[in-house]
C-alpha cells in the first residue's frame, strides 16, 4: 500500500466534508433544529482529523519521513531494526504520490546514505551509500574501489567483533571528506567491474559489500534524479530481535 498515497486521500476527503458541511449544510441544520443541532458523525471525524492528518502529511513529504531498515546491506553503519529519519528537503522538495520536483535544494554528495525508490518498482524503497555522481566512473576489483581513475582510501582494521555468524572483516573508507565503515566476507565475492554514471543518475553501494544488491546489479542499476526521496540523517529507534529489546546505544546517532 502506498502510504502517501492514502494520506492524500484521506486528506482530500476529509476536508471535502469538513468544507461542504460548514459551506452548506450546517446552515440548514441549525435553521431546521436550533442550536443544539448534532453534527454528523462523519462531519465530526472529518473537522477533528483532517489537520492532523494534513500536518502528518506536510511533514511526511517536505520534512521527515521515518523508515525501517529491514536487512543487513548497510551494515555496520546500519543494522536490522534500526528506525531511521530521512530529510525528504535535502535533494529537493516533491510532491507525494508523483515525486515531480517543486524546488531544488541540493544534489547528492559522495558519501551520502541516500533513500531512493527502486527503478524496476518505484512502489520500493532503498536505502544505499552513494559512490559515483554523474559522470563518474566508477571501477570496484578487489575490495577496491577506484573514482575517475583515483583509488578511494580503504585500510582493513580486522574481524568485526559484532559478526552474527561467519568471520567478517571490518575496514575504513574514505569518500571525500566522508569515512565510514565497510564490511567484507573473506572468501565470499560480489559483482565487480568498471561502471560510467549517466546524466542525471548516480551509483550506490551498499556498505556491507559481499551482501548487497545496488548498481553493481541489473535488479537495481543506476539511480535516476526523479527517484531520490532523501538522504538518511539520524537513527530514532533501534530494536534487535535476536534478544528482542531496544538498543538503546544507537537511539540518537547520527548517520555518517
Amino acid at each position: 500500500m502506498d502510504f502517501a498515497l492514502l494520506l492524500v486521500v484521506a486528506c482530500v476527503l476529509s476536508g471535502l466534508i469538513w468544507a461542504a458541511d460548514a459551506l452548506w449544510f450546517r446552515g440548514r441544520r441549525v435553521a431546521a433544529e436550533g442550536a443544539s443541532a448534532r453534527e454528523p458523525v462523519i462531519v465530526e471525524y472529518s473537522r477533528s482529523f483532517f489537520p492532523i492528518i494534513l500536518i502528518v502529511l506536510l511533514v511526511r513529504s517536505f520534512a521527515f519521513e521515518p523508515f525501517r531498515i529491514p536487512s543487513g546491506s548497510m551494515m555496520p553503519t546500519l543494522l536490522t531494526g534500526d528506525f531511521i529519519f530521512v530529510s525528504k528537503w535535502s535533494y529537493g522538495l516533491r510532491l507525494p504520490v508523483t515525486n515531480t520536483l517543486l524546488l531544488s535544494t541540493g544534489e547528492p554528495q559522495r558519501g551520502d546514505v541516500m533513500v531512493f525508490r527502486l527503478p524496476r518498482d518505484p512502489a520500493i524503497n532503498y536505502i544505499k551509500r552513494v559512490v559515483g555522481i554523474p559522470g563518474d566512473v566508477v571501477v570496484y576489483r578487489g575490495r577496491q574501489l577506484w573514482i575517475n581513475g583515483e583509488p578511494v582510501p580503504v585500510q582493513e582494521l580486522g574481524p568485526w567483533p559484532d559478526a552474527p555468524h561467519a568471520r567478517v572483516v571490518l575496514g575504513t573508507e574514505r569518500l571525500g571528506e566522508r569515512e565510514h565503515q565497510v564490511l567484507w566476507r573473506p572468501g565470499g565475492g560480489s559483482r565487480e567491474g568498471r561502471f560510467v554514471v549517466p546524466d542525471g543518475h548516480y551509483f550506490v553501494m551498499g556498505d556491507n559489500r559481499d551482501n548487497s544488491t545496488d548498481s553493481r546489479y541489473a535488479e537495481v542499476g543506476m539511480i535516476p534524479d526523479t527517484l531520490l526521496v532523501g538522504r538518511a540523517e539520524r537513527i530514532w529507534m533501534s530494536w534487535d530481535a535476536t534478544r528482542p529489546g531496544v538498543v538503546w546505544q544507537r537511539i540518537g546517532q547520527a548517520i555518517r
